[in-house]
């Protein structure tokens, strides 16, 4: 006989960080960190962007593991893995959708949301968007794109509404200048149009851009 394959719901302790104070807060950043990283760390790249009346919220992916940096372990997290991927994708989109409820609900003004979403969260961050039931004034996708697998026509108007916005550095090697032109022409062919802001560096949440994106907000 062949193993059958079930699936369980279980509770689950998910870490989160914020930076700023949550009663009162006219705007909500969630920021999502890359493969490999920790929310602690990956919330220090948005000190740029503090300020009154603003709260950062950086959830920690669900799935944590060991990774080799510099001859050295450390720990790290991911949002998903290819394994599984359409339970581990529903049970990311429910958590953020649960910490969002957390967060606004000492907020009665309906604050303005911005979800930036860097490397492997910038899937986690569109799917999200997609998939959760909280509206999205901007969208910022630093050093990746949408998840090739998203249905561009059904979640068009969530995307657009979203304000979609790419910051890529010059020098990124997980997405090259024509990998970003692929990308713009695939959004354009389903009538997305985002903003892009290209700036001199690497991989990385550039602290310029920041600092300009939130001039533009």
């Amino acid at each position: 006989m062949s193993p059958v394959e079930h699936h369980i719901q279980v509770p689950r302790t998910a870490r989160y960080l914020t930076e700023g104070e949550i009663e009162g807060a006219e705007e909500v950043w969630f920021v999502l960190h890359g493969y490999s990283m920790l929310a602690a760390s990956f919330l220090r790249w948005f000190t740029a962007a503090a300020r009154p009346g603003r709260v950062l919220v950086a959830p920690e992916g669900l799935s944590r593991a060991y990774f080799e940096h510099e001859g050295a372990r450390r720990v790290g997290a991911s949002w998903m893995t290819k394994e599984d991927r359409d339970a581990e994708i529903e049970d990311y989109v429910r958590y953020l959708d649960l910490l969002a409820d957390r967060v606004m609900a000492g907020l009665s003004d309906g604050p303005r949301i911005q979800v930036h979403g860097f490397s492997q969260g910038t899937a986690t961050a569109c799917r999200w968007v997609a998939f959760g039931r909280h509206r999205v004034h901007r969208l910022v996708l630093w050093g990746g794109g949408v998840p090739p697998d998203l249905p561009l026509e059904r979640h068009r108007i969530a995307l657009t509404r979203a304000g979609l916005v790419f910051a890529v550095g010059s020098r990124d090697k997980q997405i090259a200048s024509e990998d970003l032109e692929a990308e713009l022409a695939r959004l354009a062919a389903a009538g997305i149009t985002p903003v892009v802001h290209r700036f001199e560096g690497g991989h990385r949440v550039d602290g310029a851009t920041l600092r300009a994106l939130d001039e533009e907000a």
